[in-house]
């Protein structure tokens, strides 16, 4: 069975090569269907191989930005309801799952590991916001497109963390510490640093914005450590269902903020990945060596890298959603999810050979 996985991957690699070469001698305009079925194809391939499974998901991302891309109309309007009004609703039932998956455990952590959750929490929310109004300054963004990298940056940490520390066998404990109390945090800190950061490149009202995120992220949260409480193990499906659902939640909301900021991303794409590349790449190195400097063991060390460097670019997009403002300000929240799943895979990969005993 394994032969013939490989001969289709092999395939599928091969339609890759075709669409690459075509698309460089000739148009990429009429490839929209094969590319697709290219991406398509591709994560179902990578599926059968347990060393890659994990970036499948990635490559679906792929696969539905391009179908926007391409057939942007399908994906802002369904006769005359606008698809960014799902983003919001989405976004709340992907935080109830989230806090299905936590517990009051979770938060003993401060406790346990004061010094770890105190690097963590200062280094989340002060290198990426000031790495985002940086990188937005120097690569001349529009305003609010600025705005959004920045806003980036100014979000808190999400599950996708959790996951890839313990993928690199990073201090898991520290990982899921940080991100519950990040979370928890980012009510105050994701407006403040906003007001302070890109209130001159979009009018930011640091109340709506308080009560957006608490609306979006705080009260689902609630909601799904209650439903933990009271009810877990009860429901063994829903349990399995959650990671699914959040998973297709994800994939929904950046196909659709990608079809309404089609034109802009034309413009300015290659910029743009750009700087969501360095931002988040940035937020590794310093999160890592920022820890080590201050005498963190290389495991908490590891955990803090993966909470700076990757964002809760779904937020990040509600909130663009909640100041009107997705084909803008939600352009780098969509890049920046699907390719922090590429850089935090590869990162966890390549550490989970290294031991955090050892010298690295």
């Amino acid at each position: 069975m394994v032969k013939y996985y490989k001969t289709f991957l092999i395939l599928i690699l091969l339609l890759g090569a075709c669409i690459l070469i075509y698309g460089i001698s000739y148009s990429f305009y009429s490839l929209g269907p094969w590319l697709i079925l290219f991406f398509v194809g591709l994560a179902l391939a990578l599926r059968q191989f347990p060393k890659v499974r994990g970036f499948s998901f990635t490559v679906l991302i792929f696969a539905a930005v391009s179908a926007s891309m391409y057939y942007p109309e399908a994906f802002i309007q369904v006769g005359s309801f606008e698809l960014k009004k799902l983003i919001i609703p989405l976004l709340m039932i992907i935080m109830f799952g989230m806090g299905t998956a936590m517990s009051l455990n979770d938060f003993k952590g401060v406790v346990k590991m004061p010094k770890g959750v105190l690097v963590g929490v200062i280094a989340q929310f002060s290198i990426m916001p000031l790495l985002g109004f940086g990188l937005a300054y120097l690569a001349n963004l529009p305003p609010e497109i600025a705005a959004g990298v920045i806003l980036v940056g100014s979000s808190p940490s999400g599950l996708a963390s959790n996951v890839m520390a313990y993928i690199s066998g990073a201090n898991l404990a520290l990982s899921v510490t940080l991100t519950a109390v990040a979370t928890l945090l980012s009510p105050i800190m994701t407006p403040l640093w906003m007001t302070l950061l890109a209130d001159q490149l979009v009018p930011i009202d640091f109340l709506a914005m308080l009560w957006s995120i608490t609306k979006i992220v705080i009260l689902p949260i609630i909601a799904g450590l209650t439903f933990n409480h009271l009810a877990h193990g009860r429901f063994p499906l829903l349990d399995k269902a959650m990671p699914l659902i959040s998973m297709a939640g994800i994939a929904i909301i950046i196909t659709i903020i990608t079809a309404a900021g089609r034109d802009s991303l034309l413009t300015l794409g290659l910029v743009l990945i750009l700087v969501v590349i360095v931002h988040n790449m940035m937020g590794y190195v310093f999160g890592y060596f920022g820890s080590r400097l201050v005498g963190l063991p290389k495991q908490d060390a590891r955990a803090v890298a993966f909470e700076v460097g990757m964002q809760n670019a779904g937020l990040a997009s509600g909130i663009a959603v909640e100041l009107g403002k997705l084909a803008t300000m939600g352009l780098a929240p969509a890049v920046f999810g699907p390719w922090m799943n590429i850089s935090g895979s590869s990162l966890a990969t390549y550490w989970r050979e290294k031991d955090p005993q050892k010298k690295e």
